[in-house]
């Protein structure tokens, strides 16, 4: 009995000392003695935590003697410490410089300077954190509510463009961006932007690729740095980086709809679902590898305009249908005690089904005996993005030395179902393989970077090289998705032509297919070399410089420079400037696109070209070989912290740009003056890339931030703006096509243009936390925005709000349940009429036409 009773209290005893709760409490200060306001402080592998207040005052509890306390904060190195029992311990978060087992901060290479000390604008966006608060699922739109200089934009009725949305920084070319992934070169999308979209006749790249649950954070760099890492790097810079984390499992179950307008079968449309998890593990001393496996599945929305009102183009008008599954990695290994190889990269296979243009049921492009009442052909797209990076990196002699090679390929393949080719008559499939293009680029790189402690107050000297091929592909579809059935060949007077017996146009309907004559599989090659240095005079005084020279096989060499400051006043304020030059080369699709089609005018069969720059076309009509778009970039701004807790960054800018890359409009062969070369050629019209504008953008960024505890909470408020205005400064033609500006690049294409950002944007958001408890509030204003449509009239989008509410509460320490909305009061931009670009009531401006998002998540961490 004495036993059983002994038995029971210690029974009862380990119970209470399992259940036991620690509490640690103190301060925490940065390097300089200055309180830090909001330092996330938790328990690792719990949802238990607080965070600092307004003194730096922090107190948590834990679990158990072996517990380990994470402290967390933006531009700061991590910390964890095991408590062991201790009540009291005061902590100094030292600024992230970042070592041989980092990443370097993008816009420096100095591994001796953390985000905050750049002489240039950066914004640090802590994914991983924003991704649980807020109601977007993919990067794009994560992005473009998060950073007002960002601007990305679904797309309806705009062939491959419906699949993929353009994103631009500052109001420039998706093109014009770098993206980086762990500081290593992103490739592009094999997609060039065509039909009725932002950056139409731009490339740039896929970030929806990449799922944000693999994210740690992603910066941002708001300037010119082309002469620091090469090509594309004209509007800035978007560096991803990885988790590393390890013993750690998380992920989140997403679910959510839109608010249907206009629909009358039912009142919410774009359901959406995603379903994502993250692990990691460690590997010997300090490595990792870290997994995450995403899957997004949304639902197309439709927003029809009423055929009482208006003339109905699209019977169908909205976002495209996508399932999107992604697996990616990220790995570090020890070699030896200076050296480490490290990986990263992944698997991304995207399906998407957009609806193209009606097909009224008495036109000749539909088959009554397969479609008595018309149809809605739908464009459907299989996208495959792979990637891999792997490298050595590690110290000889003081050098940290960086060996690297980065493959990466996107293949785009088009399909066109519930169509048909319309010279098959009733014996016509429904369903063609359209075929599409495929971009893969391979980088090789060596670079070198020491931190020299002397002379002054120290030098940072990076260089290296880089070698790159690019290969572009274009593969033909089914001979069906291209052809005309009802063309057959004649001679008259010795000559053959073709005579159309049908008058019925040929191709799948909604997308014709690539053609034999397209195909095409072409590379270029690049070698180039770098030095970026960074030199401390004081303290408080810095200069950077960089110098790259770099030589393309397909047109020559560049040189680019850049110049850039810093000079801290106090602790409180400093300020900052840059200069630089910069280039960006003609991208691949941008020279070798060609697509051919049959159209029809008065009954005749004409064939239309997007001709390739390389095309007896273009040389016939004396347009040049593309060269590289070329940039004068400045900045001038100022960081203060006036009173703890308090920041505010300011950043004026100036970007001139020589020789942008357009489309054209169509050069038909009705033309007084051209015409005659084109039907020698048998062509009835053509449009072409070329070096055509001249564009000078001013703006200024601005950014506030203001933490402090509010009752027993924290309370983050953050207002951040882009006041920004583009002007086309000067369209230039050839002396063949002097005077036909208006096709070449005229008004229409001109406000296309400078649409790519509103004049202002900008976001107002409210964070608040309190023990389980967290509420997000945010306001996003979209600037005026002014466009023409297809019969010439300006379609006005005047400026408007949109608000975002989210409300979290951890269930327990593991789960964390979010409900909320984005766009909650169902906000959209001035209604027009449906001669659009988009066949549909608006364009794709502002914060689009899907409406109001309803959501919850349930995030979980073991």
């Amino acid at each position: 009995m004495k036993k059983l009773v002994l038995t029971f209290v210690l029974l009862c005893l380990s119970t209470v000392a399992l259940r036991a709760q620690y509490t640690l409490k103190g301060n925490i200060t940065d390097e300089n003695g200055f309180t830090l306001v909001g330092v996330n402080v938790f328990e690792k592998g719990t949802n238990q935590g607080t965070v600092s207040d307004y003194d730096g005052n922090y107190s948590v509890n834990y679990r158990n003697t072996e517990s380990v306390i994470v402290f967390s904060y933006i531009g700061f190195a991590t910390q964890e410490v095991i408590p062991a029992g201790q009540t009291e311990i005061n902590v100094v978060l030292k600024a992230d410089v970042l070592n041989l087992s980092g990443i370097e901060v993008v816009g420096t290479r100095s591994l001796n300077r953390s985000a905050t000390e750049t002489p240039v604008a950066i914004d640090i966006i802590p994914i991983a954190e924003v991704m649980n608060s807020v109601g977007q699922v993919d990067i794009n739109q994560l992005l473009q509510y998060a950073a007002p200089s960002f601007n990305s934009n679904r797309q309806s009725g705009a062939d491959g463009s419906d699949h993929v949305d353009p994103a631009t920084l500052r109001g420039l070319g998706p093109d014009q961006t770098l993206v980086l992934i762990n500081g290593k070169r992103r490739h592009q999308s094999s997609l060039v932007n065509i039909f009725g979209t932002r950056g139409r006749g731009n490339t740039g790249t896929d970030l929806n690729t990449i799922p944000a649950a693999a994210i740690e954070r992603i910066e941002i760099l708001r300037d010119g740095a082309s002469a620091q890492y090469g090509s594309d790097a004209i509007a800035g810079v978007i560096n991803i980086v990885l988790k590393s984390n390890v013993n750690e499992f998380t992920g989140s179950i997403t679910a959510g709809a839109n608010k249907a307008k206009y629909r009358t079968d039912k009142d919410f449309d774009g359901e959406t679902v995603q379903v994502n998890g993250n692990y990691g593990l460690p590997v010997g001393d300090g490595g990792f590898i870290n997994f995450t496996t995403n899957y997004l599945r949304k639902n197309k929305t439709n927003r029809p305009a009423n055929p009482n009102e208006y003339d109905i183009y699209r019977e169908k008008f909205g976002d495209a249908e996508s399932d999107n599954f992604a697996a990616y990695f990220n790995a570090k290994v020890p070699v030896s005690d200076n050296i480490h190889a490290y990986a990263f990269g992944g698997l991304n296979h995207r399906f998407t089904d957009a609806y193209a243009w009606t097909r009224t049921a008495d036109s000749e492009r539909n088959v009554p005996e397969i479609y008595p009442n018309g149809f809605n052909p739908r464009i459907q797209s299989t996208i495959t993005d792979r990637s891999l990076s792997a490298g050595l990196r590690g110290k000889l002699r003081k050098w940290e030395i960086d060996f690297n090679n980065t493959f990466g390929a996107n293949r785009f393949h088009y399909f066109v179902d519930g169509t048909l080719n319309a010279s098959l008559l009733a014996k016509s499939p429904t369903r063609f393989d359209a075929g599409g293009f495929q971009l893969s680029q391979n980088t090789t790189s060596l670079g070198f970077t020491q931190f020299f402690p002397e002379p002054l107050s120290g030098i940072s000297l990076a260089f290296g090289t880089e070698y790159r091929v690019d290969n572009y592909q274009i593969f033909a579809g089914e001979e069906g998705s291209y052809r005309n059935y009802g063309l057959i060949d004649t001679v008259v007077n010795g000559l053959i032509t073709q005579t159309d017996v049908l008058g019925r146009p040929g191709g799948s309907q909604g997308f014709p297919g690539f053609q034999p004559s397209d195909v095409t599989d072409e590379f270029r090659t690049n070698l180039a070399g770098y030095i970026d240095t960074e030199l401390d005079f004081t303290d408080a005084f810095m200069v950077g410089a960089a110098v790259r020279a770099e030589r393309y096989s397909d047109f020559g060499n560049t040189i680019t420079g850049k110049l850039a400051a810093r000079y801290e006043f106090s602790k409180k304020f400093a300020l900052r400037a840059s200069a630089s030059t910069g280039f960006r080369a003609p991208s691949l699709p941008q020279i070798y696109f060609s697509s051919t089609f049959t159209d029809f005018v008065g009954g005749v069969p004409v064939d239309k070209i997007i001709a390739p720059n390389n095309s007896p076309i273009t040389r016939v009509l004396g347009i040049p070989k593309l060269k590289q778009e070329t940039s004068l970039n400045a900045s001038f701004g100022f960081t203060t912290k006036p009173v703890n807790g308090l920041t505010l960054t300011v950043d004026g800018y100036f970007v001139d740009i020589k020789d942008r890359i357009v489309l054209t409009g169509a050069f038909e062969d009705t033309d007084p003056d051209i015409g005659a070369d084109l039907q020698a050629l048998g062509v009835g019209a053509a449009q072409f890339f070329t070096n055509a504008v001249d564009t000078r953008t001013l703006g200024v960024d601005a950014i506030l931030t203001y933490t402090r505890r509010l009752g027993s909470g924290r309370l983050q408020a953050t207002f951040a703006g882009n006041f920004n205005k583009m002007t086309v400064e000067d369209v230039k033609t050839n002396n063949k096509l002097q005077g036909k500006e208006s096709i070449y690049f005229g008004s229409r294409d001109s406000l296309f243009l400078l649409a790519s950002a509103p004049p202002f944007k900008a976001n107002l958001s409210l964070d608040y936390k309190i023990k389980r408890f967290n509420a997000t509030v945010r306001l996003t204003g979209f600037g005026r925005v002014e466009l023409e449509d297809w019969i010439g009239t300006r379609d006005v989008y005047d400026p408007r709000w949109v608000t975002d509410i989210t409300l979290g509460y951890d269930l327990t320490d593991n789960l964390n349940l979010t409900v909320g909305g984005a766009n909650i009061f169902n906000v959209y931009p001035t209604q027009q009429d449906t001669e659009t670009e988009s066949g549909g009531l608006w364009d794709a401006v502002q914060m689009g036409f899907s409406g109001a998002f309803y959501f919850t998540r349930l995030a979980f961490k073991f």
